[in-house]
């Protein structure tokens, strides 16, 4: 039977929901007439602020719902904290972005707040079986989103490839869940942490194949070396305010779900377990980093950019798995998560302020003279591409900075080492832009080079001081997160 506690802690779904429904049903009673972008984007925000205070308000002690199928502790709340403001700013990017306004509006913020309900299951989930389901809303909103561009050919692929991918993914993530049952007997999370150890001590193949599959799962959800085939084309062909939201929720999300998956000392058992994931995060920052040098494409060197982030974040989740201070780890892993988000939403909103024509990509070439046309985004972005790179005293730095910190604590010397090595070879493609704004000049006029976007501009802005003064004080930030984490005992 629901208690009122089930309903209290899916509450902030419900509001999402609700909020999301009201300018579609606008337009279904108003002759199916488009309402005003700007009354869309308004009760998408609402629902976003109002789902962020009742998440606050149940804040604190560590909370369970629907036969601890969900559960509510302070890892859960900063989680949702961070994907429901990277929603309202590839909200506010969508409203400006010549893809995703006017046409079909109501119905792209409908998706979007669709897909954060899904993030919010996936990252509150207690069960494999409800992982599976949150990944699957999420996943699905998406797909459509993406073939809901303007653009005729490069979307439609783009959403296919993802879709045809994702569906293989999802299938090899529920087999694995069917394995780990077949051995544990149970799909709740606890559950199965606490015979972790016994089962990899003793060998059990059946659940060392399902644990294997679920890693798989997760892996094409955030890009790790080799599923990360799909990013480019995907990132490249769907509508940049899109592009953005999977860029930074949909990663935030995958990864807080697999930090409580692989919340075990158990896993300690299996040495081999932990040396194949190092190599997974090692080859997904190589490969991320060199081919991001190859690109002249704006988005794909984000998108490349991104796989290379992935096998950051990688680090972290391996010493919160096999290191011995589990808590540490975490708090660092869901540090990057916030830089890393702030960082990208920044990034790909210069791109959408840019980008004139449906179809019509953005090339790093393309920024020059970008300087003295437009000062303060050519500074912000600067400020932004520094912070991708590590330079302090950015907050990018600082994330970095702490997460190889804990490899290094959690005496993963030769993972720090492939981490400082990769954030070497970054600086190369995220100066290259720099130079390009600062030392170049271009012969377009100024109206040609930027097109019109106040909320897409202010995001730009916002991310870039947020990066600045962050990092010039990150210590409390550091003490949030440590709070959030700690509170979930």
């Amino acid at each position: 039977m629901i208690a009122l506690k089930d309903i209290l802690v899916v509450a902030p779904m419900l509001v999402l929901l609700v909020a999301s429904l009201i300018p579609v049903m606008i337009k279904v009673f108003n002759s199916n007439r488009e309402p005003a972008p700007f009354v869309t984007i308004a009760y998408s925000i609402l629902g976003l602020v109002a789902a962020g205070f009742l998440t606050a308000s149940m804040s604190g002690a560590k909370q369970t719902a629907f036969s601890d199928a969900l559960v509510l502790d302070g890892m859960g709340v900063w989680g949702t904290y961070l994907i429901l403001g990277s929603a309202a700013f590839a909200m506010m990017m969508a409203y400006d972005h010549v893809d995703t306004f006017k046409r079909l509006f109501s119905e792209k913020c409908f998706l979007m707040m669709g897909s954060v309900i899904g993030m919010l299951i996936l990252l509150l989930s207690n069960d494999l079986i409800v992982t599976f389901l949150g990944i699957e809303t999420m996943s699905l909103c998406i797909y459509i989103l993406i073939a809901m561009s303007r653009e005729e050919i490069l979307s439609k692929e783009a959403a296919f490839k993802y879709f045809v991918l994702g569906s293989f993914a999802s299938a090899i993530f529920l087999y694995g869940i069917a394995m780990i049952y077949g051995t544990v007997g149970s799909t709740q999370i606890p559950a199965i942490t606490a015979k972790v150890g016994e089962l990899l001590t003793n060998k059990n193949h059946l659940f060392y194949f399902g644990i294997g599959m679920l890693i798989l799962g997760f892996a094409f959800k955030v890009s790790i070396f080799p599923f990360h085939f799909w990013t480019p084309d995907v990132y490249q062909g769907s509508p940049t305010p899109i592009t953005a939201f999977m860029a930074t929720a949909v990663k935030a999300a995958t990864f807080i779900a697999m930090l409580r998956v692989f919340q075990s000392a158990g896993y300690q058992a299996e040495p081999k377990l932990m040396s194949a994931l190092s190599w997974l995060a090692v080859m997904t920052m190589t490969v991320g980093n060199t081919a991001a040098i190859l690109q002249k494409n704006f988005k794909r060197v984000l998108a490349y950019s991104s796989v290379a982030h992935s096998g950051y974040i990688m680090i972290g989740l391996i010493a919160a798995a096999f290191g011995d201070n589990y808590d540490s780890a975490a708090i660092i892993v869901l540090f990057y998560l916030f830089s890393y988000t702030v960082m990208t939403l920044g990034s790909f909103a210069l791109i959408g302020i840019l980008e004139k024509k449906v179809g019509v990509g953005l090339n790093v070439d393309d920024l020059k003279g970008l300087a003295k046309k437009h000062p303060v985004l050519a500074a912000a972005l600067a400020v932004i591409l520094f912070s991708l790179a590590g330079v302090p005293p950015t907050l990018g730095f600082f994330g970095k900075f702490s997460l190889f910190g804990v490899a290094i604590e959690q005496d993963l010397y030769w993972l720090a080492f492939w981490g400082v090595l990769n954030s070497v070879v970054s600086v190369y493609y995220y100066l290259r832009p720099v130079v390009v704004i600062y030392m170049t000049d271009s012969e377009e006029t100024s109206d040609e080079l930027v097109a019109t976007g106040g909320l897409a501009k202010a995001t730009l802005v916002f991310t870039a001081a947020l990066t600045v003064i962050i990092g010039l004080v990150s210590s409390p930030l550091l003490e949030m997160v440590r709070a959030a984490v700690l509170s979930r005992h």
